[in-house]
């Protein structure tokens, strides 16, 4: 396979690394999973330019980038609607599109969510660490050189040419996710809710919480009722192992939903997102509001097999091309 230059930075946004679906099993070293925040997006991202649903993809925040393209490619943009543009027209979420060489594409700024998924046909030529392509920002590796991308970098892609056939793809309507602003997430309750004071419990179900602009990859930090322990309970306990979806209750009683970038905690944990609503985190921002409906297991393990069943639809070619 030929690798080929695809595309240069003019712009990196505020936050745009490169992500795959993480690295796992090196919780015991320290090492957080990373990966996209958004799974669902960067899958069918890759999917619609004929790529392996966990190839790295850019991640890109908020106000988006821009970037040349210096080869011919397919791109897949998914996620959030940061508005983005090919030189000055406007192009389509959830779909497939050809970049030729020269051409800009630009994203002018989030019309609802806060990440976009870029993915190029042929992927992300780099190599792996511990598995995965994906930027660990905090330790520094992973990614390019551990870190976000800035002005100047230069992306590469395999035989990107093998891929100009996906052009023009789109994802059925039916199942792109809505970005409202306004949260609804499915959670179990545990491991420690029995630590809680019955009225933290129902204030945690029944009550609405803001996020507050202190949210970034390791977590969502809400804002609203204290979430009250049981008397004489400590602020904190022995710290442990948390996964991404995890809801810590530090001594101030404000939850903060865990992601990728976490992978111990010394905090008790009210509850846990259940993993089908882990992507919506991905797309939650400062001001949005967010509020909790506990489920069952057995809930959990559907919500699951429908998510999976959207992707295992696409891949099976039932959307069909544009």
């Amino acid at each position: 396979m030929a690798v080929v230059e695809t595309l240069e930075v003019l712009s990196p946004g505020p936050l745009t690394t490169v992500q795959d679906r993480g690295r796992f099993g090196h919780g015991r070293y320290g090492v957080a999973p990373s990966g996209a925040v958004d799974s669902f997006s960067l899958r069918i991202g890759n999917l619609l330019v004929d790529n392996p649903e966990d190839e790295a993809c850019l991640e890109i925040t908020a106000l988006g980038s821009k970037l040349r393209a210096l080869s011919d490619l397919v791109i897949g943009i998914t996620g959030a609607d940061l508005q983005p543009h090919l030189n000055h027209k406007p192009l389509k979420m959830w779909h497939s599109h050809i970049l030729r060489e020269g051409e800009i594409l630009s994203f002018r700024g989030p019309r609802n969510g806060c990440r976009a998924y870029l993915a190029l046909g042929g992927g992300i030529s780099l190599s792996p660490i511990m598995g995965s392509k994906s930027t660990n920002l905090f330790s520094r590796f992973g990614g390019l050189e551990g870190r976000p991308l800035k002005k100047g970098d230069v992306l590469s892609s395999d035989s990107p040419h093998l891929h100009l056939g996906a052009g023009g793809r789109a994802v059925d309507r039916r199942w792109i996710p809505s970005y409202l602003g306004d949260w609804a997430l499915r959670v179990a309750l545990g491991p420690q809710d029995d630590d809680f004071a019955e009225e933290g419990k129902r204030a945690f179900l029944n009550s609405s919480f803001e996020v507050t602009p202190q949210s970034d990859r390791t977590g969502v930090r809400l804002a609203g009722p204290a979430l009250q322990t049981k008397p004489g309970m400590e602020d904190s306990i022995i710290s442990e192992g948390v996964i991404s979806g995890t809801i810590q209750v530090p001594g101030d009683g404000q939850p903060i939903i865990i992601l990728a970038e976490t992978v111990t905690g010394g905090y008790r944990k009210i509850a846990t997102v259940i993993t089908a609503d882990l992507p919506l985190l991905g797309q939650i921002r400062p001001g949005d509001t967010v509020h909790f409906e506990e489920v069952s297991l057995d809930e959990a393990y559907q919500a699951l097999r429908e998510a999976e069943a959207i992707i295992e639809k696409f891949k099976a070619g039932l959307f069909g091309d544009c």
